[in-house]
């Protein structure tokens, strides 16, 4: 539990940050737009139970969330996990169990995303049914799930993160070319929506504790960068997903096609 001076501490943190915010939302109702605030004691009430979420959010976060992804790491870099690295250096494949754990908790943690979700409703909505909430979010917690485990990897043999970056986005570029058009801003706001409450504290802590558990790694050059990573795929596995369903769409209608062709002629050669 932490002290009553370190909570203190927490909250007079939280309102420095949250009130510039409220301050700038009240000028422009009150200055520019000249209207009174509707409901204040509600929205009094209600500013109330953010800054006290936040808090107890904030403090969940240092209490809990970033140990346990630093503690899953450490456990899963342990010797009796992994091989004890020889003369060679570090062995890539040894850490089969760290890929497969940031996997899990990257499409673990994103499918329970409360924005993923919100957005996947939006995007059902506005399509008419014609974007499936599931198949949206199950394709972005692949990418998610993929660029965490990509990431995880990237930590083990230290390679530099703007490689992958740079590759991941040419790749983004070259996708957007030939992806629908109605799908590229939405997968490119997949790619934000992932990083949100559930899975950005889960990640960092994993990618931190990594990172100091094998050997000639920095905790701050190379712990950092798996948040950029989950943002990156998410992009990626949206359009393909987008391009594979109309390229499924397109088949079926071809078939369809061929099929109401092969029709007239058959009758043709009837008796």
């Amino acid at each position: 539990m932490p002290s009553l001076p370190e909570t203190w501490d927490v909250l007079v943190a939280t309102l420095r940050d949250v009130l510039p915010i409220a301050l700038v939302l009240a000028t422009f109702q009150l200055a520019v737009l000249r209207r009174p605030l509707p409901n204040p004691r509600r929205l009094a009430l209600g500013f109330t139970y953010v800054i006290l979420g936040l808090v107890l959010f904030l403090i969940g976060l240092e209490e809990a969330v970033f140990p346990l992804g630093r503690t899953m790491a450490a456990q899963l870099t342990s010797p009796g996990v992994v091989a004890t690295p020889g003369a060679g250096g570090v062995d890539p494949g040894a850490y089969g169990w760290v890929y497969a754990f940031a996997f899990a908790v990257g499409f673990g943690t994103t499918l329970a995303e409360p924005a993923l979700i919100a957005i996947a409703r939006k995007a059902r909505e506005l399509s008419a049914g014609a974007i499936d909430p599931w198949g949206l979010r199950i394709a972005v917690a692949l990418g998610v799930a993929i660029g965490i485990s990509l990431g995880a990897w990237r930590i083990v043999i230290g390679l530099p993160l703007p490689l992958f970056i740079m590759a991941g986005y040419a790749v983004v570029v070259v996708q957007t070319l030939f992806a629908p058009r109605t799908i590229v801003p939405l997968a490119y706001d997949s790619g934000g929506v992932t990083t949100s409450t559930v899975t950005v504290p889960l990640v960092a802590g994993l990618g931190i504790g990594l990172a100091e558990s094998v050997p000639g790694r920095s905790p701050l050059i190379d712990g950092f960068g798996l948040i950029a990573f989950a943002s990156l795929f998410p992009m990626i596995t949206v359009m393909a997903y987008a391009q594979a369903s109309e390229w499924r769409a397109a088949r079926h209608r071809a078939s369809e096609a061929a099929a109401e062709a092969e029709t007239p002629a058959a009758e043709e050669h009837q008796p």
